[in-house]
Formats: structure tokens, sequence, C-alpha cells
């Protein structure tokens, strides 16, 4: 049999997805914190999508506070635990910190960030309080981070708020698309009750946007509505021999990775990932890590090209797998994959002519997702065009996060729209 599930023992596949950055001693803590320049134009701060004041917290670590740090942290972004997993801060905070930039080591600012907002959940009040009800409510479309943002930055405000989630279980993707060893012991979960804890928010699962749920009702039956639906559909590879049973999405995989017990998820001996995205990478190294004996990642383009960063790319590498530029797709058989060699020319991307076939007994597919229900909104590219505050081209309803133009895509940047949205809304409907 090709997929096999258990090819490692329990301890192994315990040990291979355990923390990838176990939490901060307190001891830790303050020694990382203090090779904090506290710069007053700090480059860190303008890098963070979410403007989060660095020096700041920080500082607030260093002088023995770091329930503090964590609300100076949280006020801009709420969703400030989980961003110090899974954001690439190598090539946003971290990388623009004085110190990287003079000694080619930065402060330590994501896994500070995660002490600082853990000591926040752990306590025994929440930081955060709602003001006077208003008695308008918003309905939000999706339960990912660009509508929790949203939600908790309402209901701040006063609004009764109501999210509607086609799943099972909120998260979104920080629940169901992210690599099992960045968040683990169910932190999305935790992260999203304590989230609600300000009150007045509702979650309703199993409402699908179009199925079970009808937008114009939606419209009807809330002051305001936020789409915040992500990206739906998956983009194929039209190559002969698609339809082999060895062909499958990698966000599907990654997801049964995060919900189904590990010893449970069957892999490939030989297992192939097209795409150069984050996608491509937790894919990869998760089928590698449940006991995959060769795993590669074919790109089309040159390594510099890949969405992902450079550190998940040596992460990656470090793990066993195999990333393999310039090859392309062109044909699939029964336990092999069929790829051309390509180069940059004047005209684009093109095949050399040269090919190259890899056993392929799994080819997990991770080359981006577009929006398939347009919803009767315009549309840019194949996402919701939004104006600078995020209103769409309809009167009442705005778009953040993956689904909505512009922005690129990453959990903090959807945290930033959804906050940014929130704000939007309660200015228009307090005018």
């Amino acid at each position: 049999m090709s997929l096999q599930a258990g090819r490692l023992s329990d301890a192994q596949i315990a040990q291979n997805f355990s923390d990838l950055h176990p939490p901060l001693s307190d001891h830790e803590a303050l020694v990382a914190a203090d090779r904090c320049y506290f710069c007053h134009d700090a480059p860190c701060v303008t890098a963070c999508p979410t403007t989060i004041d660095i020096p700041m917290f920080i500082r607030q670590i260093a002088a023995g506070r770091p329930r503090e740090a964590g609300k100076t942290i949280l006020d801009q972004n709420i969703l400030g635990g989980m961003c110090a997993r899974v954001c690439p801060t190598e090539e946003l905070c971290e990388e623009a910190c004085v110190r990287e930039v003079a000694e080619g080591k930065p402060v330590l600012i994501g896994q500070l960030q995660r002490f600082a907002t853990d000591a926040v959940m752990v306590a025994d009040s929440h930081p955060f309080e709602r003001a006077a009800p208003t008695g308008k409510t918003i309905g939000i479309v999706g339960a990912g981070p660009a509508g929790l943002a949203a939600a908790h930055r309402l209901a701040m405000h006063g609004h009764d708020v109501v999210i509607y989630d086609a799943r099972p279980k909120g998260g979104g993707l920080n629940e169901y698309g992210i690599a099992y060893y960045k968040t683990v012991d169910g932190f999305a979960q935790a992260e999203m009750d304590w989230l609600f804890g300000i009150g007045g928010i509702t979650l309703k699962t199993g409402q699908r946007l179009g199925d079970t749920l009808d937008f114009d009702a939606l419209k009807a039956d809330h002051d305001a509505v936020v789409l915040a639906i992500g990206l739906d559909g998956v983009n194929t590879l039209n190559v002969p021999g698609e339809d082999y049973g060895q062909v499958s999405d990698a966000v599907e995989f990654i997801e049964r990775v995060r919900q189904d017990e590990l010893d449970t998820v069957p892999v490939g001996r030989n297992v192939v990932v097209i795409g150069g995205g984050m996608t491509a990478i937790d894919a990869a190294v998760q089928a590698r890590l449940l006991g995959a004996e060769t795993v590669t990642i074919a790109y089309r383009r040159d390594r510099g090209a890949m969405g992902a960063s450079r550190y998940e790319q040596d992460l990656a590498a470090s793990k066993g797998v195999t990333i393999r530029p310039n090859l392309m797709p062109v044909e699939i058989a029964p336990h092999a994959i069929d790829l051309a060699y390509t180069e940059a020319s004047a005209e684009g991307l093109r095949a050399t002519g040269e090919t190259i076939t890899l056993p392929a007994d799994q080819i997990l597919v991770a080359i981006g997702q577009a929006l398939e229900d347009p919803l009767g909104l315009e549309r840019t590219g194949r996402k919701i065009a939004v104006d600078a505050e995020g209103r769409s081209s309809t009167a009442g309803v705005w778009a953040a996060g993956d689904c909505a133009a512009g922005g690129d895509d990453l959990t903090v940047t959807a945290v930033a729209e959804g906050r940014d949205v929130a704000e939007s809304i309660h200015q228009s409907l307090m005018a």
C-alpha cells in the first residue's frame, strides 16, 4: 500500500511534532529583552503590519511586567499570541531590528511576544472591557484571524457581533491550516475562547455562505456585514494524470494533520509537493515528520522567488526535505511524476526541454487558492475589491483577510485588516 499511517512509533511522532520554539523561561526572557536598544524611531515597529510598539513591550518585560507587555501587544494585535508563533518575524520585525543589521542576530521579538501574551492569557482577569451597548449588530462571515480581530474590536466598542463559520470549529486558518508543530496544545481554540471573554460575541458554526447562510438575509439582519471568508477554491495543475489517486490538496493534508490523531494520518514513502509558499513548506515538513522516506518540493521558479521565507526553506531542509527550484510538472503516472526544467526568458518562464522523473506515491498540490463565489461583488482579480477602509462595492458590506484584494496573505496582515475594518464600521455606524 502506497499511503500508510503509523510509519513511525508514537514516541517518535510525539517528538517530531513537539513545539517548534518552546516558550522562554523568565530568565531567558529577561536576557533576550536586555539586548533591545529601545530605539526611539524603531524600524521594527514600521515593519510590523499591526504596528505593535515593540520597544515598549520589550521594556516592560525587562522591567518585570510581562502582563503589561502583553496588553501593549494585544492593544494592536488581539491575536498576538498566534502571530508570535506563526508570523515570519525573520522577514518582518526581526529583519528590521538594529541588532540584525549590525550583528546578524536580532532581538528575539517573536519569542518575547509569545512570552508576554502567554502571561496575559493565564491571568485571572480579561484586560479589555466592552463599552456601553450601542444596539447595533454586525454579522461576520468567517471565524479566522480577520473575522476574530474584527469581532473583538467591534465588541469592545459596544456592538453585538455574530460570527458565522462553515466549519465545526472557529479559528479558520489558525485552526485548520498551519503546521501542527507551530501551534501545539490546542492553542488556536484556547486563544479564540480567551478572545470571546470580552463578551458580546456569538459564534455560529456550520453556516456556509450561499448554502445554509443567505447573503441577502444576512445583510437584512445586521447593521453591517464583514466578509472574512478566506479563499476556498484550490488551483489545479492541469497536467495529464492529475486524476490519479496519489494527487491531493496540500491544504486538506495539513487540515488532516491538525484535526486527526497523528498516527492515523497516512503518508507516502516518496512525497512530492508542488508549490513554493508556506503551505508547500508546512505540508512537506509534516510529511517528513510522519515518516515519508523522501520529500521533495518542486517549484517552477528560482528559489529566491519562493513565497516561503528563507528561514522556512532552511527549516524544511533541516528536516530532510529537498527543495528543487526551476521544475514544473508536465505529467503524472502511477507512483511517479515527470517534471520539466524551467528558465527565465524575455517572454517569461519557459521549459528548457529537459525533464526529470521522480518517484511519487503521494503528490501534494500547493499552488494557491482563489475565491470561487463572488456573491455579486466587484472583484479585483481573484479577490473582493475593497477601498482603503475595506468597504466592498455593496453598501454596508466590508471585506478583510485573504478574500479581500491587497495586502499579503499572512495571519498578521489579516488581523490588521480585521481590526481596521472594525474601526471603519464603528465610525460609519456611530456617525
